[in-house]
């Protein structure tokens, strides 16, 4: 949660300086909750807005949440549709990665349920939590504060989720889709306008890791 905050109030700078009221700014991360996608939004924002772009853009930078939540389904299956869209609506990178982690390690344990739902909704909402208030506040002080990314705060993005990485480090052998992954991404950024390396990076270490998998078999 601490980490979320430096790159929340840059947001909220950043959507201030394009004209974004601080409740406009907390409706739209607290509806999106999709840090990269809010920042692609606010980049593009002009006045009017191209509506259109910006809504393609968002579903193709948020199209990783596919990916991450049918890695995280098998673990839902004790929940009702209810609850499980709840949770599904609160998942995050960072949620995810922490629950995911913890789910594989109950499911070890042979503990049951292997998918915690409260430790799940404790982190997701923590996390949801702090992510709409300092982007509000963010907006809110972003004319005090001046130009927020000279602080470097912009830098806590990436360092959140080296962390996350280190935290789901197994091995070489099981970190080789991550590099096939990256590679396409950057591929993908060089060579592809918009967005796409997401999509891009997403399905390529997607079928690096099935095709691992099946060697294995």
């Amino acid at each position: 949660m601490i980490g979320f905050i430096p790159f929340a109030l840059v947001l909220g700078a950043q959507a201030s300086k394009k004209g974004f009221e601080p409740a406009g700014v907390a409706l739209m991360t607290g509806l999106n909750f999709g840090g990269g996608s809010e920042f692609a939004a606010v980049h593009l924002w002009t006045s009017p807005p191209h509506v259109l772009l910006i809504v393609a853009i968002t579903l193709l930078i948020n199209s990783r949440h596919l990916l991450m939540g049918a890695a995280l389904a098998p673990f839902l299956n004790g929940l009702s549709k209810r609850k499980a869209l709840m949770a599904l609506f609160f998942m995050c990178d960072e949620s995810w990665a922490i629950s995911l982690a913890d789910a594989r390690r109950r499911s070890g344990e042979k503990q049951i349920p292997a998918f915690s739902l409260p430790y799940y909704m404790g982190a997701s909402s923590g996390l949801y939590l702090t992510w709409v208030v300092f982007t509000f506040l963010g907006a809110r002080l972003g004319p005090v504060l001046g130009d927020i990314e000279s602080y470097g705060l912009d830098m806590a993005f990436p360092a959140v989720f080296f962390v996350l990485l280190k935290g789901m480090w197994t091995g070489v052998r099981a970190a080789r889709p991550w590099v096939v992954s990256l590679l396409a991404a950057v591929g993908a950024c060089v060579f592809l306008p918009g967005a796409w390396y997401v999509v891009v990076g997403s399905v390529a270490g997607a079928i690096a890791a099935c095709l691992q998998g099946g060697g294995r078999k």
